[in-house]
């Protein structure tokens, strides 16, 4: 395994992190295959993955809701003895803030969950605009301060997926800030906050986590011929999953990609893939953007997210509707986009709300039909989460 200093925390991190988003279940999605997901963290434990990733909902039965993945890790780490041995990192959820007590409430019940006294790092979970300046104002900063004094906390960082402005404004306003973690694959470089974030990461030393490095699996399943007739002209041939790893890895502002595993396998292939130097050709790299461009020919329409016409004079967050079911589209499966459709876009913001009012119209630099697109993206979506 190869270790990354992980910013300004001065911890070793093995460059795989082990994601708890996507463990193997049985019945239903809350109901998690406790056997199997135990081998799969001992063989990644023992074959040098030394960070494990959870949140407070996953593993959940719906969308948000307090999940089973933190409850089976801290029975996993307990009973193996293997608490000391990994760093731990979970995360507070954000949007279910409601007053200043919460925060103290929800850390309480992730450590009894998780069966320890102290959390390594963690993060406020997938920060939006609105719920950072919600829990601002209930002295989230304060409430960091406090834990990291005591001690139940050792480091400090959120996670999002935010534009890149906001993204900074973030982490200018707290100097504790030791890590982020943010989306990012070779679709996603100007996605989010992208490769502009995690540049300026690099700028201020705090550590850079990658979710998403596989698109939800996307870019290694059902590859169309188109994509894989490109990746064949390669001067050193790699399998999807090397392809979108090591593009990450031969990154140096990177620090720890988290992969959300679901099979014994996937944990084999992905810690043999990190264990080994792989550098990219200029020629491999410039094959890489055309496949990214290549992808970006399916799109379901062609926004390209000035903005003009916002702000909807009804509240529908046109550039974030298009911007998912783009994707999504791209991809060709909702699900490769419908958690974050859903769970980042407010529900009287989605293409649902959509009146035919017609106001934005004349203001598309793309001619794009808007209130006929968004018809598509609900037709797409559907009105509810219901894709686990």
């Amino acid at each position: 395994m190869i270790y990354n200093r992980l910013g300004k925390t001065n911890l070793e991190v093995s460059r795989l992190g082990f994601g708890t988003m996507r463990l193997p279940t049985k019945a239903n999605n809350a109901d998690i295959d406790k056997v199997e997901a135990s081998k799969m963290l001992k063989y990644a434990i023992e074959n040098g993955v030394n960070i494990i990733d959870t949140a407070y909902p996953y593993h959940a039965e719906g969308l948000g809701g307090s999940g089973e993945s933190e409850r089976f890790l801290g029975e996993f780490l307990t009973e193996n003895t293997l608490r000391d041995e990994i760093i731990l990192q979970t995360k507070s959820p954000s949007w279910a803030i409601e007053e200043r007590g919460d925060f103290e409430r929800y850390l309480t019940e992730q450590l009894e969950k998780l069966q320890t006294d102290h959390i390594d790092i963690y993060l406020l979970h997938s920060l939006t605009v609105p719920d950072w300046e919600k829990v601002k104002n209930l002295d989230v900063l304060d409430f960091l301060d406090d834990v990291l004094s005591d001690g139940r906390v050792k480091h400090v960082g959120f996670s999002s997926h935010i534009e890149v402005d906001h993204f900074i404004e973030i982490l200018d306003e707290y100097p504790k800030w030791e890590v982020a973690m943010t989306q990012m694959n070779y679709l996603d470089e100007y996605y989010q906050s992208g490769i502009m974030g995690l540049d300026y990461l690099k700028d201020i030393g705090v550590g850079s986590m990658i979710m998403e490095p596989l698109r939800g699996g996307r870019l290694v399943q059902n590859i169309p011929e188109d994509i894989k007739n490109l990746w064949n002209q390669a001067e050193t041939r790699r399998t999807p999953v090397e392809w979108a790893l090591q593009y990450l890895w031969n990154r140096d502002d990177v620090d720890c990609v988290f992969s959300g595993m679901t099979s014994l396998d996937q944990v084999r292939q992905n810690i043999e893939i990190a264990s080994r130097i792989d550098e990219i050709s200029e020629n491999d790299q410039e094959l890489i953007r055309e496949v990214a461009r290549t992808y970006r020919t399916r799109l379901g329409n062609m926004c390209t997210r000035c903005g003009y016409c916002m702000p909807c004079p009804h509240g529908v967050d046109i550039i974030n509707c298009f911007t998912e079911y783009n994707i999504a589209h791209m991809m060709d499966n909702p699900k490769a986009s419908a958690m974050q459709y859903f769970s980042l876009i407010d529900d009287d913001a989605r293409a649902d709300c959509c009146v035919d009012c017609g106001e934005c119209i004349p203001f598309c630099t793309q001619m794009i039909n808007i209130p006929e697109e968004l018809e598509k993206v609900y037709e797409y979506f559907g009105d509810e989460f219901d894709h686990f």
